[in-house]
């Protein structure tokens, strides 16, 4: 029976692989009709995409009601839980994304430098499309709309694999974006799904399917980014993790930080945004600390200190080594009183993730010092860490926020998802 089992295991591993593969080979078919296509024929079909979540709302949340009754008889966390959860605001929220992402400038043929050379040759670069992006993904459905609409707008193909917690809400929302393609005349290839919760498709994607991925963007926890990253044959847009801190400088207005501090941590804890460290500068902690404490723990936030926090509220528990490296998507957060502006730069290089920083300081010169030596994506200065976001930056969405060095850093969003080739105009020149 147990080589029974295990030739029924492989011949359901080669037909999976046969799948993906054809998966792949459609996908790159697509990117080179995408590639040709008008900005006019994609943009109709995310309208078109746009106008089939509205009206098959009831069906999308219908499906995401199933996923997270599941989740829930899994015994899944709170947090986890808000980033499944979809409801009708939120099922707008990605009709207006796919509204936003059309309205924007179409980022394929863009000039984006034109030079000539002293012989008489006529240098553009001009921005083109990367191909096909695989975008893996966990627990957030709306990563479906908001990963297809960028892809396809920046005239690539896209392979999207969702979290096997949210497959019939993925589908659903995968559905309307086919019937906007279908609508636009564009294949139905350009945005494919894979059509199974097996992770072994996961595997096949890294591979790169014979060829056909020419990016990987990961988006989720650090045990997948992590996996993607190791086991990835083809370039990564990589997203590890979101340690956020927050400075409380010296300098800074304490009402205005009260403010900053408790929408950065509270108003949504599972994003990468949320804010989980907060550091403020011992010569304003007299005044600074005991309030800020005390606010979040009376918002129901669990903090996590150092013995000057603990001192200033008795609620406070004691933060261990490991509390300044976590990202706990939780309402909790770890504090500690730094010695300064030099002190908290350390505290931020050895414990963060170059995912984004902010300071709170009414001191200029104390402001400009931080943005130009905290080495994150984003930094911000007397603002909420919650704007670390692709729609908040005017990107109509964003495919995720990278935290590596190469082609894009920050949040992704259309131009960050092309790539550029030279073209050349001569008029008889040859080289010597």
């Amino acid at each position: 029976m147990e080589n029974v089992a295990h030739l029924a295991d492989a011949r359901g591993g080669a037909e999976l692989e046969r799948q993906m593969r054809a998966l792949g080979r459609a996908a790159r078919v697509a990117a080179r009709t995408l590639a040709l296509s008008s900005g006019a024929a994609r943009n109709a079909a995310l309208l078109s995409a746009a106008v089939a979540l509205r009206q098959r709302r009831a069906e999308i949340l219908a499906a995401n009601a199933q996923d997270l009754a599941d989740a829930r008889a899994r015994g899944t966390a709170g947090s986890f839980i808000d980033r499944l959860t979809l409801d009708e605001s939120r099922v707008e929220a990605m009709a207006r994304g796919l509204e936003d992402i059309a309205s924007l400038s179409d980022p394929v043929g863009r000039v984006l430098a034109r030079f000539e050379r002293p012989n008489g040759l006529r240098i553009e670069r001009v921005a083109t499309p990367l191909g096909v992006i695989g975008v893996i993904y966990e627990s957030r459905p709306n990563v479906t709309a908001d990963a297809g609409g960028l892809c396809l707008k920046a005239g690539n193909a896209a392979i999207l694999r969702g979290g096997s917690e949210s497959f019939r809400s993925t589908q659903a929302i995968h559905g309307c974006l086919v019937e906007g393609l279908r609508a636009a005349g564009l294949p139905d290839a350009a945005i494919a799904l894979v059509p199974t919760r097996d992770r072994a498709a996961v595997g096949c994607m890294l591979a790169g399917l014979d060829g056909a991925i020419d990016v990987i963007v990961p988006r989720g926890g650090k045990s997948l980014v992590a996996r993607v990253q190791h086991e990835a044959r083809v370039p990564v847009f990589a997203h590890l993790e979101g340690i956020v801190h927050i400075y409380v400088d010296r300098a800074a207005d304490l009402e205005k930080a009260k403010k900053i501090v408790l929408n950065a941590k509270l108003r949504r804890t599972g994003i990468c945004g949320a804010a989980e460290t907060l550091l403020i500068d011992r010569a304003c902690a007299a005044t600074h600390l005991a309030p800020l404490v005390t606010m979040l723990l009376d918002a129901q936030c669990e903090v996590r200190g150092d013995e000057a926090t603990l001192a200033a509220d008795p609620r406070a528990r004691p933060a261990r080594e490991e509390d300044w490296r976590t990202e706990y998507l939780d309402a909790i957060i770890s504090v500690r009183v730094v010695d300064g502006l030099d002190a908290a730069i350390e505290h931020i290089e050895t414990y963060g993730s170059h995912h984004t920083d902010c300071i709170l300081t009414e001191d200029a010169a104390t402001a400009a010092r931080f943005l130009n030596e905290v080495d994150s994506a984003i930094v911000l200065h007397n603002a909420s860490t919650q704007f670390a976001d692709g729609g908040e930056f005017g990107f109509g969405a964003e495919i995720g926020i990278a935290t590596g060095r190469m082609h894009a850093r920050g949040p992704v969003g259309v131009e960050q998802l092309t790539s550029f080739k030279y073209i050349v105009h001569g008029d008889g020149q040859v080289r010597a």
